[in-house]
């Protein structure tokens, strides 16, 4: 029976799946299509023609980043369950070095050699248990959840998609595609800002600074497509 520890640790772990996923897909949402609208501004004379190429990059984008989140989740699933099925190998035909092993782990926590061999012959007595024990402390390796795939493809897919439409809003309401952009610039500008800003806060680095740096890298994106589309 697992006690409330356990259960926050699940908890914890989901919500940094989840957090990251949406990371992930947020600011290449907010990104791509903001320099594809802007390059688009500088080329076309017609507001059309930005958001039916800002929808059809954001469909587009949406599958192939849920895919590439998808396909991130069935490999660690498979790296998992390789290493589990190598670590029952090695319990049945090795298993006194497993055994040393466990020694190594509670060495480095200080227990005497004494301490260490009630312990290891307590993890050793349950197969379940010791391999467990291996996939955590020795390879640092958590069960991931069953769902990890199909979850992580559909928060980065529609993260990606909302972060997406940001940038093309403007230009559903306006004539010109050079209005469009000024608009479009100031609230991406913005969402950048603010999203920098939760994604440092979340990741224990300086908010304001990390706001700036996100708000600066899709800036630069789309000033370079915009300068380009201009060019030729």
């Amino acid at each position: 029976m697992h006690g409330p520890d356990h259960h926050l640790h699940e908890k914890h772990l989901k919500s940094s799946d989840f957090l990251t996923d949406v990371v992930i897909g947020m600011s290449d949402g907010l990104t791509v299509p903001f320099a594809l609208a802007a390059g688009l501004s500088g080329a076309v004379s017609s507001n059309d023609i930005v958001t039916t190429a800002g929808v059809a990059e954001i469909v587009a984008g949406s599958i192939a980043m849920g895919l590439g989140g998808y396909l991130a989740g069935m490999t660690e699933k498979e790296h998992y369950e390789a290493e589990l099925a190598r670590e029952y190998d090695e319990v049945e035909r090795v298993p006194d070095r497993e055994k040393e092993e466990i020694r190594e782990v509670f060495e480095d926590y200080g227990l005497s050699p004494e301490a260490q061999e009630i312990v290891v012959n307590c993890i050793a007595s349950d197969k379940d248990k010791w391999v467990d024990f291996m996939m955590r402390f020795e390879l640092g390796l958590e069960k991931p959840n069953p769902n990890r795939a199909r979850n992580s493809a559909l928060t980065i897919g529609i993260s990606y998609a909302i972060g997406g439409l940001i940038p093309l809003v403007p230009y559903f309401y306006l004539d010109k595609p050079e209005d469009g952009l000024i608009y479009s610039a100031i609230i991406t500008l913005l969402a950048l800002f603010i999203f920098g800003y939760f994604k440092s806060k979340m990741t224990g680095q300086q908010p304001f600074i990390g706001a700036l740096k996100v708000m600066s890298i899709g800036a630069a994106a789309a000033g370079a497509a915009f300068m380009v589309a201009k060019l030729f």
